[in-house]
């Protein structure tokens, strides 16, 4: 059996690959929710008027990990006290966001992010909403670090995450 899990926290490029690295994750999909424009394109995304986040969707065996885990990299992977931005992405279309799936989602994640907002001098900005409909982007923005790990922007802002989660969560790891 299978749960899944939404996050956005920036450009979903580097979320998806930080995820990608996790024991108990079968698969992560980037795409757009939060917003009201259907089925969004990136382009209009990145427009800002769409209301929609990058995001991620986690799909997780929750007996190998646990949605408390995936909070705990999620926000160890981005600064959730950066409103409408992460690094060089600017807008609300890059915002530090969870969509819950479910009211027990809901209730760990609220507790998280009341327990991070003691560790910060600046307040947590991420918002906690409902997941009402999941876009999928288009193929070319899935499995992007893995398929592109040239590019000058993954290797200053995925790469680094990447490397966060191998560091920061050995543990959890996907072992070959």
């Amino acid at each position: 059996m299978t749960d899944s899990a939404t996050f956005g926290g920036g450009c979903f490029w580097c979320v998806e690959a930080a995820f990608k690295e996790l024991e108990g994750v079968e698969s992560v999909t980037s795409g757009y929710a939060g917003g009201h424009t259907e089925n969004p394109s990136y382009r209009e995304v990145c427009s800002g008027t769409t209301g929609h986040a990058e995001v991620v969707r986690v799909t997780f065996d929750p007996d190998e990990i646990g949605y408390d885990d995936l909070l705990e990299v999620f926000f160890a992977v981005h600064d959730p006290t950066q409103r409408n931005r992460q690094g060089p992405d600017v807008g609300t279309q890059y915002r530090s966001i969870v969509l819950y799936e479910s009211d027990e989602q809901r209730e760990q994640a609220e507790a998280y992010i009341d327990a991070l907002d003691e560790e910060y001098d600046d307040d947590v900005v991420t918002e906690l909403e409902p997941l009402e409909t999941f876009y999928r982007a288009e193929d070319k923005h899935q499995d992007y670090f893995e398929k592109n790990p040239q590019d000058a922007y993954c290797r200053m802002h995925a790469a680094p995450k990447v490397e966060k989660v191998r560091e920061k969560f050995d543990a959890k790891l996907e072992r070959a």
